[in-house]
This record gives structure tokens, C-alpha cells and sequence, in this order.
């Protein structure tokens, strides 16, 4: 069984922040990277951060680089994405997903499982 569990999505003003949590069990556990993407309405799936579960190595999206920030906690197979200095434009779904390769970390069809999503919205 795999299971990816997104929490912590909500509303915010611009300028906010919020900390979105992805908890991984079953088969997730033992990827190597965990990512996050986000799809606004309309819009294609968009790679947001990556991060592998070994060494802590991190990948950022070029419209998050500096305002977002992924950690993750190998004891409770979490993963943590800050996202500061949130703009309406940052408004979607966001989802996290578990790969087994960190080859492509910004191509969706790279990870095999995901998780059901959260929303985020920015006000402006």
C-alpha cells in the first residue's frame, strides 16, 4: 500500500507564508526523491521543489527559487515545504509525489506514486 499525504494547504494575503507537510507510508517510503508540483486551473503540472530522502539534496523551481524551502524528516518519512513570500500567482493545487529517479526530478511522469493534493490560495 502507498500512501502520500498532503496537509497544510489554505488561504493566505500575499506576502504570507504557509508550510505544507507530505507524509509518506507503504511502498513511498523507500523512494529516493520526493517532490512537489503544483497545477493551477488551466495550466499544465508544474515542478515546485525536490528533495531526496538519503542526503537531503534539493532541486527548486525557477518561479520558487528563494521563497521556498523543502526539508524532510527521515524518522517520520515527512517532507516540509516553506513557501514564504507567497503572490497570487503561487495559487493551486499542490500535490507530492515519491520517485525512484533523481535524473529528472522536474518531469511528473518521473514519479510513480502521488498524493491526492492541497489547495493553496493567495490573496492578493
Amino acid at each position: 500500500q502507498v500512501q502520500l499525504v498532503e496537509s497544510g494547504g489554505g488561504l493566505v494575503q500575499a506576502g504570507g507564508s504557509l508550510k505544507l507537510s507530505c507524509a509518506a507510508s507503504g511502498r513511498a517510503v523507500s523512494s529516493s526523491v520526493m517532490g512537489w508540483f503544483r497545477q493551477a486551473p488551466g495550466k499544465q503540472r508544474e515542478f515546485v521543489a525536490a528533495i531526496t530522502w538519503s542526503c537531503g539534496s534539493t532541486w527548486n523551481g525557477d518561479s520558487v527559487k528563494g521563497r521556498f524551502t523543502l526539508s524532510r524528516d527521515n524518522a517520520k518519512t515527512t517532507v516540509y515545504l516553506q513557501m514564504n513570500s507567497l503572490k497570487p500567482e503561487d495559487t493551486a493545487v499542490y500535490y507530492c509525489a515519491a520517485g525512484d529517479s533523481v535524473r529528472r526530478v522536474y518531469v511528473p511522469t518521473q514519479y510513480n506514486y502521488w498524493g491526492q493534493g492541497t489547495q493553496v490560495t493567495v490573496s492578493s
